[in-house]
């Protein structure tokens, strides 16, 4: 089981019968769920604020795939799991290469689909993880003074700390001290890991691969 006990998964099926099985396996495990009888109605609620969403890929009204296309649109970040029929399964196939995370033949194996669910709820926690991570990244590097920023996209991008220095006009010793003062900010505990944190930032593109403890 994922730790996320207020985890709650959407149920997006135009058939009654298989919306209320499933909200009761859900609470089976421990899990929420919230029924939706088609695609306007689970768009009209916020999706974003679901862990998961299992969704019908052939429902009156909007598809699963155009619900799917919307969320995209939206940025909504819910795992999707499609439920398909036995003649569906182009459309499943054609929903992953949209980014579902995975999908299930009806009549399903109970067991494979809480397994199916778990595994969204762990592949959330850690979109949610990394988005935080990023996000406190791009926090510290906005709290850098405008010098520190722009030694540390130098740096990122391969030169020395002469080269910075003269670039900058500065002193080398200068450069360090600022470089020293934004790793630390950064958490950057070598050089290596600072070049990193850089391409994470999106301040340089990724550098050949090269042995940065010697580059100065």
């Amino acid at each position: 089981m994922t730790d996320t006990p207020n985890a709650c998964i959407a149920v997006v099926d135009d058939d009654e019968a298989l919306r209320e099985s499933l909200a009761w396996l859900l609470d089976s495990v421990g899990l929420t769920s919230r029924a939706f009888s088609d695609g306007e109605a689970f768009l009209a609620e916020a999706p974003g604020g679901f862990d998961a969403v299992l969704l019908d890929v052939r429902m009156p009204g909007l598809s699963g795939l155009q619900v799917q296309q919307r969320m995209n649109e939206r940025g909504d970040e819910p795992p999707v799991i499609f439920m398909t029929g036995h003649g569906d399964v182009p459309m499943a196939v054609a929903a992953l290469k949209a980014g579902a995370l995975d999908f299930i033949e009806k009549p399903f194996n109970h067991q494979q689909l809480i397994d199916i669910v778990q595994q969204a709820l762990l592949t959330h926690q850690q979109r949610r993880r990394e988005r935080e991570r990023h996000d406190a990244l791009q926090a510290r590097y906005a709290a850098l003074r405008p010098k520190e920023q722009r030694i540390l996209v130098h740096v990122a991008e391969g030169m020395t700390s002469r080269e910075i220095a003269e670039h900058l006009d500065i002193s080398a010793k200068t450069v360090e001290i600022y470089r020293l003062r934004a790793m630390k900010a950064l958490g950057a505990a070598s050089l290596a890991e600072l070049v990193r944190l850089c391409v994470a930032l999106q301040l340089v593109t990724a550098l050949p691969a090269r042995n940065l403890a010697d580059r100065d």
